[in-house]
């Protein structure tokens, strides 16, 4: 689609040029994608001091620890 072929309904702006554009070319069939997680202030100032202090890092005790709680959960079943 160039400039001069726009729709009314369409939103992308026409500067915007997909010309050479290849489908697909980022894509990687069966990638992971690791959602971002947003503790509470004291949730996280408090799991990074217990981090801290065993010498661990912040994710490795997170998902340790909420391992464990679903193995809790789970075993509550």
């Amino acid at each position: 689609m160039n400039a001069q072929m726009t729709h009314a309904d369409d939103d992308m702006p026409a500067e915007i040029d997909f010309a050479g554009a290849r489908r697909g070319q980022f894509h990687q069939a069966g990638a992971q994608l690791n959602l971002p997680v947003y503790l509470e202030q004291q949730v996280q100032a408090t799991l990074a001091a217990l981090a801290s202090a065993k010498g661990v890092d912040f994710s490795a005790l997170v998902n340790d620890l909420l391992k464990k709680d679903i193995e809790l959960i789970e075993m509550a079943r």
